[in-house]
């Protein structure tokens, strides 16, 4: 159940990003008016992420799930019926309240109940739900319109939610080790200042800023730098960094337990840097960079998983539903500036300027990461 709730948090994540070519056609603005609406989507999630561990003390997380679940279908219904750039604003909030919460509860208690394999294998489904829906909007560009890969994504949701509302049973197995944990655990201004918070805080901003860039503009990168691509295959290609983290979240499942999470991440950025390189070559085929993409994509996919599964044991078991809160909120804030900021850039760069982008957050990851280590006590 917990794998398929992550399902449903990765679908709603890469449907702007895949449809905002012709969105953004459709609604008469500059293509980096998508940075707007992404960042009002993880603005929203921010407050979420920072709550959650108020409201997991006092709420279960099967029922946050649920009503979070709940919250993105309704921003989903709501982008669907959109006729302006305006009004998608209007829905911005429970599209970005309901993954915060969620993303917080599910992690907390995946990193205490359960080994870093399937701390990957969680991550590895978000990335099933965020490679189907650019394929779910490609065909709705194809065959009908873009509204409606909203919509048929709503539809997705409202399945699942009404799963995971049938499985709440499911969850007493651990309910009452969770109740006793959360009590007396940090709040968010004692948990900023256990040692190695704020540079791993750092880190995260810095590694989904990355992320978070590719969800928005591979497809636009694509369009801008391949312009023989349709719009159908370039709203398609945004997929691959999905299929790469998927990829990259899967292999590391099986290895995780032996290598460790601080190895997992190192090994993941190298790999990160060759797609990125690969990414950066000047070829005039489309292949190369299509391929970089997975790679790139692959190399990041055990460094969320890992970073959050490393919090109980870093920072303490009671202390982790505010630090993972911490480090959710600080992912989301490079989720919600750096695409924008990037959106200007490539305004007056150019598209192309994406690999090199990407690299800075890479090395400002991996430097801020291996200081992090130096300053937790254990």
């Amino acid at each position: 159940m917990i794998y398929l709730a992550f399902i449903s948090l990765g679908l709603p994540d890469s449907l702007l990003g895949s449809g905002w070519p012709t969105m953004q056609t459709d609604f008469g603005v500059p293509s980096s008016y998508a940075g707007y609406v992404s960042m009002s989507i993880s603005f929203m999630t921010i407050i979420s992420a920072l709550i959650a561990p108020s409201v997991i003390k006092k709420i279960r997380t099967q029922w946050i799930v649920v009503f979070s679940i709940l919250l993105t279908i309704l921003g989903l219904i709501g982008f669907s019926c959109s006729k302006s750039y305006a009004m998608l604003f209007m829905f911005v909030i429970p599209y970005g309240l309901g993954a915060g919460s969620v993303d917080s509860a599910l992690n907390n208690y995946v990193a205490k109940h359960c080994s870093s394999s399937v701390m990957n294998f969680l991550h590895c489904f978000y990335g099933v739900g965020a490679m189907i829906s650019p394929y779910i909007m490609s065909v709705a560009l194809a065959k009908a319109h873009w509204n409606e890969g909203y919509r048929w994504t709503a539809y997705i949701q409202s399945f699942i939610m009404i799963i995971c509302l049938l499985s709440v049973p499911l969850w007493k197995k651990n309910a009452a080790a969770e109740d006793e944990e959360e009590q007396g655990g940090a709040g968010i201004r004692d948990a900023i200042k256990i040692p190695g918070v704020i540079p791993t805080l750092i880190a995260f901003f810095a590694y989904c800023s990355g992320e978070a860039t590719c969800f928005l503009w591979t497809s636009s990168f694509f369009a801008g730098t391949k312009p023989s691509i349709s719009a159908e295959t370039a709203a398609a290609f945004g997929s691959l960094i999905f299929g790469g983290l998927m990829l990259g979240r899967l292999i590391s499942a099986f290895v995780s337990n032996k290598l460790g999470d601080k190895l997992l991440i190192r090994i993941g950025i190298a790999v990160e840097a060759v797609g990125i390189l690969l990414i950066f070559l000047p070829f005039e085929s489309y292949i190369p960079a299509a391929v970089g993409f997975v790679i790139t994509g692959t190399g990041m996919g055990p460094v969320y998983p890992a970073i959050q599964h490393m919090a109980p044991a870093n920072f303490g078991r009671k202390n982790s539903a505010a630090v993972i809160g911490l480090q959710m909120a600080s992912a989301y804030i490079g989720s919600t500036f750096m695409p924008m900021v990037f959106g200007h850039i490539q305004q007056a760069a150019g598209i192309g300027i994406m690999p090199l982008y990407l690299a800075v957050f890479a090395a400002l990851n991996i430097g801020l990461l291996e200081f992090a280590y130096k300053r937790i006590v254990t």
